[in-house]
């Protein structure tokens, strides 16, 4: 399956507004204390602790200009240091943190932890509106084990792939409900620079990076 990596500019877009903003300031600034001294009274000439101040003044906005653009450089730089790295993800299959299921080529896997409190998992697969398009009751084991999906409703109609929404809750021995933590897995096929953070894209979900949780094995 092909994979994208792109980026967007709406940081850097915000951060060059923001430096116009305030070199506009900083030349409003200039134009005023020239002005003034231009025009001040020979037999009153500006005060040397007012010129002292508006100095440290002038030093101050001309500083801070610089600070910004450089830091809008280290962002930049950042970001370009990330979206490189999730490069060798593109392809790779990941399990992540997420409310919503990729269903790819007509699969789609929920990740379940070990049996604790809870014994068994009911799993519920939705769609946008919310309304159940399939429901599961899985056993857990002794270890953590994967629940797939094999992309139908309830009635067998095979689904579309896509993003679908899922929940998961714990089932104790006498059928009491108990929360139950699950992720779910699926194969990167993209990456995006967003003005939040770098973004992935597993199928039609899309999942900030810092969700990825770990790497899997080729299925």
């Amino acid at each position: 399956m092909s994979g994208s990596i792109s980026a967007t500019t709406a940081t850097a877009s915000g951060a060059a507004a923001s430096n116009t903003r305030l070199a506009g300031d900083f030349n409003t600034f200039l134009t005023l204390l020239t002005t003034q001294l231009q025009n001040q009274s020979p037999t009153d000439p500006l005060d040397a602790n007012q010129m002292t101040n508006q100095l440290v003044q002038f030093a101050s906005v001309e500083q801070q200009i610089s600070m910004n653009q450089n830091l809008e450089r280290l962002i930049s730089l950042q970001q370009a240091a990330q979206l490189t790295a999730s490069a060798p993800l593109v392809g790779q299959r990941v399990e992540v943190e997420a409310d919503q299921v990729p269903l790819q080529n007509g699969r789609g896997e929920v990740r379940l932890p070990a049996a604790g409190s809870a014994r068994f998992a009911e799993v519920t697969i939705s769609d946008g509106n919310g309304r159940a398009l399939r429901q599961q009751v899985v056993a857990l084991g002794t270890a953590a084990s994967g629940w797939t999906w094999d992309g139908r409703d309830a009635t067998g109609r095979t689904l579309t792939d896509g993003a679908y929404r899922v929940s998961v809750t714990g089932r104790g021995t006498n059928g009491e409900a108990v929360s139950l933590p699950f992720t779910v897995a699926g194969t990167v096929t993209g990456a995006e620079q967003r003005s939040n953070g770098l973004s992935l894209s597993v199928g039609s979900l899309a999942v900030g990076f810092d969700k990825v949780r770990r790497l899997l094995p080729d299925a």
